[in-house]
C-alpha cells in the first residue's frame, strides 16, 4: 500500500509541473524542474538584454611589400637615333617589344611599333599595308622597316583562292607594290621569314607564302631573316621549345603554336640586328653585342649547302651529323668535289682481292709477297 501511495505522489508531482515545464527552456530536464538545478538564484535575477556585438575580426597578416616594378634602363635617344619601325601583324609585337629590349642602352636607335593585328595584305579593306607604308614614307617616319606578316593571308584574294596561281600573281604584285615604295624612298627593308607553325596544314600554307615573300625581297635587295630552320625541333618539326641565346632550353613559342615567347622574340631579334647591321650580311652588331650565332661552315664551300637545322648558340650538332670520320688512305674531299656526279671519290673506288696480294713491300699488307716499290725519301720522318 505504501508503494502505491508513492506512485499516486510521485504523479500528481509529475502532472502539475506539467505547466512549468511548458514555460520552461526546452533543455531543462523533469529532474531539474522537480530538485532544482542549483541556478535559481542566478535566474531569479533580472537578466540585462543581451545586445549582438560584432566579433572581433582578425587582422589580417602582414603582407609584404610588393617589390617595385625595376626602373627600365632605357636611355634618351639622340636626335639623330636610327629609326626603326616594325610593320606587320601580331607576329610584329613581339618582335618590336623584343627589340625595343635590346636597343633599350643604345640612344643610336628607336625603335618604333606599327603593328595591326589581324591584318595583312589580302585584306586591304581592313587595313591597307599598301596606302599605309605610302604614308609613312611621306612622313619620313622611319629609317629601316623590320616586316613580320603574313599568319592571316591564307584568304581569298579578288576571288581568287588562296594559294592558287592567280592569287600568287594578285599577292605577289602587293608584296612588290610595297617594297618599291620603301625601295623609292631610299630606306632600308628587313623582312622576316615565317617561322614554322605547330598546325601542319597550317604550317605548310605558311610555307608557301613565305617562299612569295622570300622571292619578292631578293628581288627588290632587301635583307631576309631566315626563321624556319632556327626555330625547328631536333627532329626537324615543330618544336615550341629550344636553345635561347645562352643555350638554355626555354619555351621559344606561345602556346597557340604561332606566336614567339619572350625568350623566342629576343633571339629573334638577335637575327633582326645582325641584318640590320650589314645589309643582309649578319656580322655587324647594331647593339653592341659581340656573340655570334657560330657557324662552323661559314667562309667554306659548303656554306651554301643545305644543312640540318641549328638552333643558338649550339652548333656542335652540324658537326656531329657532319662527322670527323674521314676515310683512311684517302685525301680531304672538297665540300664542291662532293656533289659533282660521278667523280671518283675514296669512297667510291673499287677494291679487288689482287690488289693485296701485289701491295708495295714493307706495307701491312703485303704478308712478304708484295711487289717492289721504290722506296721514297722521308728525311722529315713524317
Amino acid at each position: 500500500m505504501v508503494m502505491w501511495r508513492s506512485i499516486v505522489v510521485f504523479l500528481v508531482l509529475a502532472l502539475s509541473a506539467s505547466g512549468v515545464l511548458a514555460q520552461e527552456r526546452s533543455t531543462r530536464t523533469l529532474f531539474e524542474v522537480l530538485f532544482g538545478s542549483g541556478n535559481e538564484e542566478q535566474q531569479s535575477q533580472p537578466q540585462e538584454p543581451v545586445t549582438s556585438q560584432p566579433r572581433p575580426q582578425a587582422q589580417p597578416a602582414p603582407q609584404p611589400r610588393q617589390a617595385e616594378p625595376p626602373e627600365t634602363s632605357e636611355v634618351e635617344k639622340s636626335d639623330n637615333a636610327r629609326r626603326v619601325a616594325v610593320f606587320g601583324d601580331s607576329l610584329a609585337v613581339d618582335l618590336a617589344r623584343a627589340l625595343e629590349r635590346l636597343y633599350a642602352d643604345n640612344p643610336e636607335i628607336s625603335v618604333r611599333e606599327q603593328a595591326v593585328g589581324s591584318s595583312g595584305f589580302v585584306r586591304n579593306d581592313f587595313f591597307d599595308w599598301n596606302a599605309a607604308i605610302e604614308d609613312e614614307v611621306i612622313a619620313d617616319s622611319f629609317d629601316v622597316a623590320v616586316v613580320a606578316i603574313g599568319i592571316n593571308d591564307r584568304q581569298a584574294l579578288d576571288g581568287a583562292e588562296a594559294l592558287s596561281d592567280p592569287w600568287r600573281s594578285a599577292y605577289r604584285d602587293r608584296i612588290d607594290a610595297f617594297l618599291a615604295d620603301i625601295n623609292a624612298a631610299g630606306k632600308e627593308v628587313v623582312w622576316l621569314e615565317l617561322p614554322p607553325m605547330q598546325q601542319p596544314s597550317y604550317g605548310a600554307a605558311m610555307a608557301q607564302i613565305s617562299s612569295i615573300h622570300k622571292a619578292a625581297v631578293n628581288a627588290a635587295g632587301g635583307a631576309w631573316v631566315e626563321t624556319y630552320d632556327r626555330y625547328l625541333g631536333e627532329d626537324g618539326g615543330y618544336s615550341a621549345d629550344g636553345p635561347d641565346l645562352n643555350g638554355n632550353i626555354v619555351d621559344m613559342r606561345k602556346g597557340d603554336g604561332i606566336h614567339f615567347s619572350a625568350a623566342g622574340a629576343d633571339k629573334l631579334a638577335f637575327y633582326i640586328d645582325r641584318a640590320m647591321g650589314s645589309g643582309g650580311g649578319g656580322r655587324v652588331s647594331l647593339s653592341g653585342s659581340t656573340s655570334e650565332v657560330a657557324d662552323l661552315l661559314a667562309g667554306t664551300d659548303a656554306a651554301g649547302m643545305v644543312r640540318p637545322p641549328y638552333q643558338g648558340l649550339d652548333q656542335m650538332r652540324l658537326v656531329e651529323m657532319a662527322s670527323f670520320v674521314q676515310d683512311l688512305g684517302g685525301a680531304a674531299q672538297r665540300a664542291n668535289d662532293l656533289i659533282v656526279a660521278g667523280q671518283a671519290t675514296a669512297g667510291t673506288r673499287g677494291f679487288a682481292l689482287e690488289d693485296m696480294l701485289d701491295a708495295p713491300v714493307g706495307r701491312v699488307d703485303a704478308f712478304g709477297l708484295g711487289r717492289a716499290e721504290t722506296i721514297i725519301e722521308n728525311p722529315g720522318g713524317r
